[in-house]
């Protein structure tokens, strides 16, 4: 959530201020605002709404600093107002903020009673004053910065710009990304490779506790405790910091037609199909652990929960799935055995980092599943697992969950052989059924003319209920979370097999019960499940193979994808679930995109 990028520039900033935080649209957001400093004088403009609002307000005010701020804020603290819009400015001081300052409220009360004026509801604002307050105490900037991160408690990355101060730029994170690109002449500050990517591939990523003050001569980093240090300038690849859609009418349609390529890349890093062997990058012997932990949210939660089945059918590895946000704060029973696996597309998911920390503070070995390379969950566990899907920009996650099922699918076939569970030709043959997956999922991307007839249905609809059985449960769970992501028609996921212990009571003609069943051994299970639905009035939509649609009745309307082995069922029918959810959302001209109320990374608890 929120996006923050820094200039600290030969030339006026704001046009690329704004080109910058319309990189980070993906984020969610709900105002923007940037601010310059221009011959000692500190300025601003900040806007409600969409990054074009606060253009239209530059083109009547317009900016000609040459070191500046911007900010898309997702709001927690105070409406989404202009005057809660970023970037806060107190005194001498203009900060824009990401996360979450847990003890505002306090700090604030303080701030008053030494007789400082607040102009917002906001947490952010905190900041601004107190080190304004130092500042006027004598301070000097990075002194005043460091004495008021002493006094700040929770998660957050902050930028801030000092009036008088024309070529200075300090930033510093406690749980929230931050980078320091480094130019010609120039130096920025980002909450991404991506914020920063218009104008160098050179960065350094800030490590936990650091803070940063960047001019025209460069960076000086320093540790929590104010020591100086050195974080490494790596080269991030053009892909990782430049993204666009194409012909594309949206991101997400992008990112869905991308998924081949997306599931291709990532396999790459899990098996060999020369050798017809699979592995877990960095060597680990799933055979020395009892028992696999998975803390993921959303849909990531939902990938997990397919590797569950996969680990215990496949590997016999009893495996937990659960939300971060639950499992730590209920004190579970660990034991040294076992692992921890976070998944997460961003790598800089607030639970599931916090939930991974938990479990490495207690001595469990760690593993993240993760498409950020550079995010702060691969570079903090044991044993990185990577996705390799490429930037996914669209909030509602396409290709990243299918590269999460991929490197799950890939890894539960090597705890399999590893754990003498299968044997090397077993171990061949589901790497071989593993490796059509990139060809069918192109094959089902391509049939969506049934998908967008259907969808024109589905998008007058008031509630949607999606079903299926064994690894299509979790499918059933993600379509209903696509669908009210992006559409935001009220769908709901349930196991088929607990259709009459109450959800049979939702159905009726004008609700859409959508079920997933591939023919495998659960098919004819399903289909009872399915008959009890149709003899209530139930307005039903298949989504199965061509051997499914041929057994299906005639009164079922079908979608038909390729078929496959159910070892990668998960993975090939994700895409028709995805497709409609799609259709429906481009129906009913919502913002497919930016949904409402959502961010693409969820960086605070």
């Amino acid at each position: 959530m929120c996006g923050i990028i820094g200039i600290v520039g030969t030339k006026p900033v704001s046009e690329r201020l704004i080109d910058s935080l319309k990189r980070l649209e993906y984020r969610g957001y709900d105002s923007a605002g940037i601010a310059t400093i221009e011959d000692g004088r500190l300025d601003r403009r900040r806007e409600a709404g969409k990054i074009s609002g606060l253009e239209a307000v530059l083109a009547e005010h317009p900016l000609s600093g040459q070191t500046g701020i911007g900010h898309t804020r997702w709001a927690t603290h105070g409406a989404p107002t202009t005057r809660n819009a970023h970037p806060h400015v107190a005194g001498r001081v203009a900060v824009v903020h990401n996360g979450i300052i847990e003890n505002f409220a306090e700090l604030k009360r303080e701030l008053i009673a030494a007789g400082r004026v607040f102009e917002s509801e906001t947490d952010t604002e905190v900041v601004a004053q107190l080190i304004d307050a130092e500042l006027n105490a004598g301070l000097s900037p990075l002194d005043a910065m460091k004495a008021a991160l002493d006094r700040l408690e929770g998660a957050f990355a902050i930028a801030v710009l000092i009036k008088g101060d024309d070529d200075l730029i300090m930033g510093a994170r406690r749980g929230p990304p931050l980078v320091v690109g480094y130019g010609d002449g120039e130096m920025y500050i980002g909450t991404d490779a991506m914020a920063v990517g218009p104008f160098t591939q050179r960065v350094a990523y800030l490590d936990e506790g650091d803070y940063v003050a960047i001019d025209h001569k460069g960076a000086r980093i320093f540790d929590a405790s104010g020591a100086p240090v050195e974080r490494p300038v790596v080269t991030v690849p053009a892909s990782a910091a430049l993204v666009e859609k194409g012909n594309y009418r949206h991101f997400m349609e992008k990112e869905i037609h991308d998924q081949p390529d997306a599931v291709q890349h990532t396999l790459s890093s899990y098996i060999d199909p020369i050798a017809g062997v699979a592995g877990a990058p960095g060597g680990f012997d799933f055979a020395g652990i009892e028992r696999l932990q998975i803390v993921a949210c959303g849909t990531a939660s939902y990938a997990g929960m397919i590797g569950r089945y996969l680990f215990e059918r496949l590997a016999g590895l009893p495996c937990d799935v659960e939300f971060p946000s639950e499992f730590r704060y209920r004190e579970p029973a660990v034991t040294a055995k076992t692992l921890a696996v976070g998944i997460s597309q961003s790598g800089e998911t607030a639970d599931t980092l916090a939930a991974l920390r938990w479990c490495k503070a207690r001595g469990l070995q760690t593993a993240a599943v993760v498409n950020s390379h550079g995010s702060t969950m691969a570079r903090e566990v044991d044993l990185f697992w990577p996705t390799n899907a490429g930037p996914e920009v669209a909030v509602a996650s396409t290709k990243a969950f299918t590269a999460q099922v991929s490197a799950l699918t890939a890894l539960a076939i090597a705890a399999a052989r590893q754990r003498g569970r299968i044997d090397a030709a077993e171990e061949s043959r589901l790497v071989g059924i593993l490796m059509e997956a990139p060809r069918l999922l192109a094959e089902a991307i391509f049939d969506e003319d049934v998908i967008h007839t259907l969808a024109l249905d589905i998008s007058r609809a008031r509630d949607v209920l999606y079903f299926g059985r064994g690894a299509m449960y979790p499918l059933a769970l993600e379509g209903a979370l696509k669908l009210k992501e992006i559409s935001y028609i009220h769908a709901e996921g349930y196991a088929a097999g607990e259709l009459k212990h109450g959800p049979i009571a939702l159905v009726d003609e004008q609700t859409p019960i959508i079920v997933i069943a591939p023919s495998d051994d659960l098919f004819d299970k399903t289909m009872s499940n399915m008959s009890e639905v149709i003899a209530r009035g139930g307005r039903v939509i298949m989504i199965t193979d061509a051997d499914g649609a041929a057994r299906a009745p005639e009164t079922v309307r079908t979608i038909v994808a390729p078929t496959c082995d159910p070892l990668i069922a998960p993975l090939v029918l994700a895409v028709p679930i995805q497709l409609l959810a799609y259709h429906v959302a481009v129906q009913k001209g919502a913002d497919v995109d930016q949904p409402r109320n959502l961010a693409k990374s969820v960086t605070v608890e």
